[in-house]
């Protein structure tokens, strides 16, 4: 009979250690890629998906009045407020050209499952900010936080960029 109280007590104890020292350890910070925002600002447009406008014969006034930007984006490289999540953080750097979005990176952890999420998520955000030319992108499934973070730190570009 002792010793299976012992024995109970012993298990018991270790397990309770276990969790504790488990518990207790925070993972490091996961580094985060710099490299690609570099080359943004001479980066060449991205071909855009908008279908193209019909000719139409238009007084030179009007054609004035369409060639001024109506998203109100003044032009150059605008960067945004680091987001945070709970694997790194997401730094969004966008280029304004003739008032539209034609280029977007980003900046994102790069370890753990991280490497395997990460890139091919921020691919489709950054094509989903240039067909939208906002930051009204749809989240990437698998990649929730990533994609919070992303239109985080994009709005915060597009606000930098306001005219």
């Amino acid at each position: 009979m002792r010793r299976s109280t012992a024995a109970a007590v012993g298990t018991l104890t270790g397990a309770a250690l276990i969790i504790g020292v488990r518990l207790s350890v925070t993972p490091p910070e996961a580094p985060v890629a710099q490299s690609q925002v570099a080359d943004l600002a001479d980066a060449t447009p991205a071909p855009s998906k908008k279908p193209a406008a019909k000719e139409t014969s238009k007084p030179p006034a009007k054609e004035k009045e369409a060639a001024a930007p109506k998203s109100g984006l003044k032009d150059g490289v605008f960067k945004g407020n680091a987001a945070a999540n709970p694997y790194g953080k997401i730094q969004v750097t966008i280029k304004v050209e003739g008032g539209e979005i034609t280029a977007a990176e980003a900046t994102y952890p790069t370890a753990n499952d991280s490497a395997t999420i990460n890139p091919p998520a921020i691919a489709a955000l950054k094509q989903s900010t240039l067909d939208a030319q906002n930051a009204d992108v749809s989240a990437v499934s698998g990649a929730t936080y990533t994609s919070e973070s992303y239109v985080k730190s994009l709005q915060a570009a597009l606000d930098a960029a306001k005219a």
